[in-house]
């Protein structure tokens, strides 16, 4: 491999070329500015040539066209931009010029931050924010550039900084701090990605008002004065994120109102401009009591929203986490995602490795992503107007904390632009990219990146079971962590049995999907295998469809994930990496060897203490 790091590598400069001057910048002034900025560093290859914005064409599309040693760049007002990144990879790929019409699948590929104004982030395992610190913003105009430069070149189009558990001083970046956001956005704009803020919907009762009432009268008018403040500044503005009468946050259903009309009346203070409302779904009961068997998490959103199906305003896009729990190692995809055909949906996913090993064990995400999106069904992605994804990102010098997680950020914008894609071709495309790698090097990296996500599901979550984490932090095994919390986490594994019956028999969730998904998890004989205790509760004695028991199967996967990460370490010695990356990931692996040890051990000697079962196969299992 070179020996440059990405951090070095032409699509993703520290050092920025001069900018157009400030006023006359737009993206298609940038992409000519950078189409020839970057023709100068590669003299002996193919030149760009933009031609003029077409009008006719979609703002976000492109077209390109070989003509000897040109390739030849048209498109709308974002799509040059686009357009000038994608002939350029080519180029340093050296590959043949992807000819043809390109358009995203999504009109809106929203990276969510959960930044806190004091330069904490929520879930950040990259270090603090990029862009606050003290309650105040804090940054460096050229890394903001250069994360512009970033979002564009896989086609991300919007950026939500702020948490959506809004703290203090946040409420106020629609208030006094709006010009700092408007700064802030000014900056990205040349890269065509524009500025969204998550708000706290309480917000006019903090400024004086009585009342934060969607239908009340001055409520509304407050909202849209506020949304004529932010786009007399920020005038591309995307709009509100928000999470509402969820963990404690305040939303409609304190006032009596449906979430219809809390978002409605969100959606109509933005609706002049263009704006838009992510309201989220993810709303249950998070006080919920153990001893209830009856109330069941994952099944709270559906029934919440389905009946108000057709209520919301086509301004309105209801933001659903792709699984039915909360970003779990496995879970089936939201029947809520399945439903909602008179509504404005998202999907959500999660690029912070708050479950899946927190940017230290290596996870990569595009075919995780690649059945969600499978599972959902093309004709309702079609449907789909937007895409998320909770970011990653973090003010260590390398972004993403792990080297190898910058693949899941570069990835989420290829998915958000072609949710067809393939894991493989993607992760390719990132590794050549990335490290200009030799063929052998290449193949090596992407055969350990693609066995990454099944290898941490074996030595963490047995057969869909979620939540066995400690609590918190939600890093390393504890079995009994969430099991007595409020927050509906259980697994309800006893002497005989483990798992939680989702069925008709049981709470009802498999009656959310249709036919004939709801068949298919209902029989444990159809039931994927890795999905089977998140739907069936079984006795420990059940029998896989490969012959197994249940309890020998948990037993093999906690053994053979420990023994893969081995295998994984081994992989990644032999791999000649630049020397930052290659010392930093060597770390990481360690620690997820480490990590790898204590789940096999723990849960498996969690589950020999419970059911007395002897691993079949004689191996170490703490009594």
């Amino acid at each position: 491999m070179k020996t440059e790091s990405w951090r070095d590598h032409p699509l993703w400069l520290k050092e920025l070329p001069d900018l157009p001057p400030a006023g006359l910048i737009t993206p298609y002034d940038t992409a000519l500015f950078e189409a020839e900025a970057n023709i100068r560093r590669h003299k002996n290859r193919e030149r760009i040539r933009v031609l003029p914005v077409s009008e006719e064409m979609p703002e976000d599309a492109y077209y390109l066209e070989s003509r000897g040693q040109e390739t030849i760049v048209r498109g709308g007002f974002r799509g040059v931009l686009y357009g000038v990144y994608a002939a350029l990879q080519d180029q340093i790929l050296q590959q043949p010029v992807q000819e043809g019409l390109h358009k995203p699948g999504f009109s809106l590929r929203m990276l969510e931050c959960w930044d806190n104004m004091d330069g904490s982030v929520e879930r950040g395992y990259a270090g603090r924010s990029i862009w606050f610190d003290q309650d105040a913003f804090c940054y460096e105009p050229d890394r903001i550039r250069q994360l512009g430069r970033l979002l564009a070149s896989t086609g991300i189009n919007i950026l939500c900084i702020n948490n959506v558990n809004v703290h203090a001083p946040a409420q106020q970046l629609i208030g006094s701090l709006t010009k700092g956001a408007a700064d802030f956005a000014e900056i990205l704009r040349p890269f065509g990605v524009r500025l969204m803020l998550s708000v706290d919907f309480s917000m006019p009762m903090q400024e004086g008002l009585p009342t934060a009432d969607p239908l009340d009268p001055e409520t509304a008018l407050w909202w849209k004065k506020t949304a004529e403040r932010i786009y007399s500044v920020i005038p591309d503005f995307a709009g509100f994120l928000v999470k509402a009468d969820s963990e404690h946050r305040p939303g409609p259903e304190a006032f009596g109102r449906t979430h219809a009309q809390g978002a409605n009346m969100l959606a109509d203070a933005l609706a002049p401009y263009g704006g838009y409302v992510i309201w989220r779904a993810f709303v249950y009961n998070c006080m919920q009591d153990w001893r209830d068997t009856e109330t069941d998490r994952p099944c709270a959103a559906y029934g919440l929203y389905h009946p108000l199906d057709g209520s919301f305003s086509d301004r309105v896009i209801l933001q659903i986490k792709y699984g039915p729990f909360d970003f779990q190692v496995r879970e089936p995809v939201s029947p809520l995602l399945l439903d909602m055909m008179h509504t404005e949906t998202a999907v959500e996913l999660q690029l912070a490795q708050e479950y899946t090993g927190q940017q230290i064990d290596l996870f990569a995400m595009p075919p995780l992503w690649r059945e969600i999106f499978d599972q959902i069904g093309p004709d309702r992605i079609q449907r789909m107007h937007a895409v998320a994804a909770v970011s990653n990102l973090g003010r260590d010098s390398n972004w993403t904390g792990h080297p190898f997680a910058a693949l899941n950020l570069y990835a989420f914008g290829r998915y958000a632009w072609d949710p067809d894609s393939d894991p493989a071709e993607v992760i390719t495309r990132w590794i050549e990219l990335t490290y200009l790698p030799e063929k052998d090097d290449a193949a090596k990296l992407l055969r350990l990146l693609l066995m990454s996500r099944q290898v941490y599901e074996k030595y963490t979550a047995p057969l869909g079971l979620c939540w066995m984490v400690n609590p918190g932090d939600h890093y390393g095994p504890n079995p009994l962590g969430y099991e007595f919390a409020a927050w509906g986490t259980y697994n309800r594994a006893g002497r005989d049995a483990v798992g939680i019956d989702r069925t008709a028999k049981g709470t009802n969730l498999t009656g959310q999907y249709p036919s004939p998904i709801q068949e298919i998890y209902d029989d444990p004989q159809t039931c994927p295998d890795q999905l089977l205790l998140f739907f069936h509760r079984l006795p420990y004695t059940f029998r896989m469809k490969d012959g197994r028991t249940l309890i020998q199967r948990i037993y093999d996967d906690h053994f053979e994930g420990y023994e893969e990460v081995l295998q994984m370490q081994k992989m990644l010695e032999e791999l000649p990496l630049p020397e930052t990356d290659r010392e930093e990931a060597r770390i990481r692996m360690e620690r997820q060897r480490i990590n790898a040890r204590e789940w096999r051990d723990v849960i498996n000697t969690f589950f020999f203490r419970l059911s007395g079962i002897q691993d079949a196969k004689g191996r170490k299992i703490y009594e």
